[in-house]
């Protein structure tokens, strides 16, 4: 189950809702705002107004789609609700949604359509959260600043009744879209496991999509692990993905300009897949639909930097161990992928590999020959199998701008026993 996840690596998120006319961020500036988030309050009303004109026409899925294909993407996932309520496709449980918006069209539909044209795997996200439904209750006014532990209390009908609509709406996203390959849920701080229901949506959630899978982010029913916003120091147990945004923001906010730079965004993609990882990298569409000219760019440098060395990332599993190389490595079969995060001097050295089964090293980016030597120990040397170390000339011609990859070959059935 969820095999293809294994070796991704690499995904799109898209964070996308009505407020994105605003310039302003998903859900959270309703609420008052969220520490982790540039500032930004504005009345509930006013949050909620735009649900009434949002009409996106340059939004282009198929687009977007061969953006996310260009840049070795395997997967994407997009908002169909956040903590808003507001849902991105066509909902019978509510009038609350892109069907009731002068544009009235299904963007989930069509974002599905689209990706899976491209033959990416398709995720959803899902809030448990409703900050706009009458049974959650709402979020009001009167009810900054937000306040995890000072949230209005619903009664048990309206409960009960809202759990009824929870499961309705997710009952909906995984009969009407086809086949879903990631459910990603948010929001689950503000309830306990026992008061989501979590294994008996999770039950049904199987029921619908055998072989679906669901982030941790659904309380003791989820799959694998989701660090936000960094990467970690050693890789998690099991499955697991970090998200991250391109600047500080999830949703377009005008106001926010910290962007990241290109070669940090694929500086960490190396980082995430050397530890074992997916990345799945946020953008979030302006108000009428279209990408903010940062998000291209950006996204242009890394689909140029995957075409050259996709093939260190996409497919593969950790390579070396931290003390045999400077830098994040990754394997594919019998080919050890060093990713260079800093210019070498003149040479690179990889330690602690069988250096006689070594045939050859290139660059990935241009594929040009290294020259290449090998060094163990006098006794060693005498050996049929040593281990070694290999230092690699690496000219300056061959250096990539935003990171050099150097793939070692070894003979067939060298690396069968690295686990």
């Amino acid at each position: 189950m969820g095999s293809w996840f294994d070796t991704a690596r690499f995904g799109m998120f898209v964070h996308w809702g009505h407020s994105s006319q605003q310039g302003i961020e998903l859900s959270w500036p309703l609420v008052g705002g969220n520490f982790a988030l540039p500032p930004c309050d504005v009345p509930v009303e006013r949050y909620h107004a735009s649900a009434a004109t949002f009409d996106p026409g340059s939004w282009d899925p198929r687009r977007l789609a061969a953006k996310a294909k260009r840049m070795g993407m395997q997967y994407a996932v997009i908002t169909a609700k956040h903590h808003d309520g507001y849902a991105m496709y066509f909902t019978k449980e509510a009038d609350y949604s892109v069907e009731h918006s002068p544009f009235r069209r299904d963007i989930v539909r069509e974002f599905v359509d689209a990706m899976r044209a491209e033959g990416i795997h398709l995720g959803l996200y899902f809030s448990l959260i409703d900050w706009h439904h009458p049974d959650y209750p709402p979020f009001r006014e009167e009810d900054k600043p937000y306040n995890v532990f000072k949230l209005p209390k619903p009664t048990p009908e309206q409960w009960e009744r809202y759990v009824t609509f929870m499961f309705a709406q997710v009952r909906e996203l995984l009969t009407d879209y086809g086949k879903i390959d990631v459910i990603w849920f948010d929001g689950q701080w503000e309830r306990s496991a026992e008061r989501w229901r979590a294994q008996e949506l999770a039950a049904m959630i199987r029921e619908l999509q055998p072989g679906i899978l669901i982030n941790d982010r659904l309380p003791g029913a989820g799959g694998y692990a989701t660090p936000e916003q960094f990467v970690p120091a050693q890789a998690p147990t099991g499955r697991w993905e970090t998200c991250m945004t391109m600047n500080e923001s999830w949703g377009y906010n005008r106001a926010d300009t910290r962007w990241k730079p290109a070669r940090q965004l694929v500086h960490t993609l190396c980082e995430v897949a050397g530890r074992g990882g997916n990345l799945l990298l946020n953008v979030g569409p302006m108000g009428d639909g279209s990408l903010q000219p940062e998000a291209i760019k950006r996204f242009d440098v890394i689909g140029r930097w995957m075409e050259r060395n996709g093939e260190s990332i996409v497919g593969t599993v950790p390579g070396l161990e931290a003390w045999q190389c400077y830098g994040p490595s990754t394997r594919r079969g019998d080919s050890v992928y060093v990713h260079l995060l800093m210019r070498p001097y003149e040479t690179v050295t990889v330690r602690g590999v069988r250096v006689k089964k070594l045939r050859n090293v290139r660059t990935l980016s241009d594929a040009s020959a290294l020259d290449f030597t090998t060094r163990t120990g006098i006794i060693e040397s005498l050996q049929a199998d040593p281990l070694g170390e290999v230092t690699v000339r690496v000219p300056e011609r061959c250096i990539d701008e935003f990171a050099t990859v150097l793939a070692l070959e070894f003979e067939p059935g060298t690396m069968a026993s690295v686990n």
